[in-house]
Formats: structure tokens, C-alpha cells, sequence
């Protein structure tokens, strides 16, 4: 993925909890910003943030 904008960068940062954020919480963001939920994911990677409750069961 290319480089991703500051601003994502920024909500993922400041939605995520003690170094989470919610799958659901995830798709919000990305409805929110305009962005493709693989750029949301790409965020948390790049911040190190975990994604957990996946609605499909696939992250814990």
C-alpha cells in the first residue's frame, strides 16, 4: 500500500485502546474518512495496533 495519510494515521492513534481497536471500530473509521478498510488496516500495522473482535472471527 502506499504511503498512508496522516490524517488515518491520526484515528487509528486516537481509536485505539491500550494498543486495539475493534473490528468494528475499524469500519467505522473507514466509513468516516472515505477510506478502504485495508488502508484503516494497513494504519494499525504501520502503529503496530492490534485489530481484535473481528465480526468474521478471524482476529482475536
Amino acid at each position: 500500500m502506499n504511503q498512508i495519510p496522516q490524517n488515518v494515521l491520526d484515528a487509528v492513534r486516537k481509536a485505539a485502546k491500550d494498543e486495539h481497536i475493534s473490528c468494528a471500530e475499524a469500519h467505522k473509521l473507514g466509513e468516516e474518512l472515505g477510506v478502504p478498510l485495508r488502508m484503516i488496516g494497513a494504519a494499525a500495522d504501520e502503529l503496530g495496533i492490534k485489530i481484535r473482535d473481528c465480526q468474521l472471527g478471524c482476529f482475536q
